[in-house]
């Protein structure tokens, strides 16, 4: 029987969410719908988000993790996860956001 969702790729760009991020993350990898990519793109932050978001991209196969090499702010950095995205929807995530645990169930 097949799936009655497509994939999805949720994009998220971060820059120095350290105080933040875990919220964002674990909201996404708490969904109830479990048939997506997370990519993450961290546009050089120079706190601890990126050892933070290595620890999560470590335990979950779902989190793909992107470090650019200089600062291109959100909207480039969001174009790129757009271009790294294999999903058949988008969903885009600020990294100070929270997601409902259905948000992709009911989307």
């Amino acid at each position: 029987m097949s799936e009655p969702f497509s994939k999805i790729s949720v994009v998220m760009p971060v820059y120095n969410g350290a105080n933040y991020i875990r919220e964002a993350v674990e909201s996404i990898l708490n969904q109830t719908f479990t048939d997506f990519e997370f990519i993450v793109i961290d546009d050089c932050s120079t706190d601890r988000s990126w050892e933070i978001l290595t620890k999560y991209a470590n335990q979950d196969q779902r989190v793909k993790l992107f470090k650019n090499e200089e600062n291109l702010g959100v909207t480039k950095s969001l174009n790129k996860g757009l271009k790294l995205a294999q999903g058949d929807y988008i969903a885009r995530q600020d990294a100070d956001d929270v997601s409902l645990p259905e948000r992709f169930e009911k989307q």
